[in-house]
């Protein structure tokens, strides 16, 4: 009896270390905006974390809609690269704010939250830019050498 696989062409963004490492820092981030929230940590913290979330909840909208595919007009990776840079300056500051001064506890455990969260922007970062390298899209897109016109 023959058996059909059925190959799919790519993984669904849910399921890809990409997918994975950008929900991880959805939920890091997410928790410290709850922590900072509870505790009443000053409103930049809150902020920040908030527009964090708000940020990286709408990129992963759009991996699992597929709409970077549609849009071809917009270079998407270069701008998760920048969102991922930009995010880890911020998350970085309102981590080392959080843990510096003597504050309540929710907000040294909000604080570490955004410090891991800052390791999984990076990791992010480096994902996206491993793409770039190996499975460029966009105009930039490299042509084998040997390929003829």
């Amino acid at each position: 009896m023959d058996t059909v696989q059925l190959k799919l062409k790519h993984r669904p963004f849910c399921f890809s270390v990409k997918g994975h490492v950008k929900m991880l820092r959805l939920a890091l981030t997410a928790a410290s905006m709850t922590f900072f929230i509870i505790a009443q940590a000053p409103e930049p913290y809150i902020v920040i974390t908030g527009f964090e979330v708000t940020v990286i909840f709408f990129f992963i909208i759009l991996y699992i809609l597929r709409l970077d595919r549609l849009m071809k007009w917009l270079f998407w990776p270069l701008l998760d690269i920048i969102n991922s840079l930009v995010t880890t300056v911020f998350m970085l500051i309102v981590a080392v704010l959080a843990l510096i001064p003597e504050t309540t506890t929710l907000t040294v455990v909000g604080g570490v939250c955004a410090l891991v969260a800052v390791v999984c922007c990076l990791a992010d970062g480096a994902l996206i830019y491993r793409k770039l390298l190996f499975n460029p899209s966009g105009p930039y897109q490299k042509k084998p050498v040997h390929e003829k016109k």
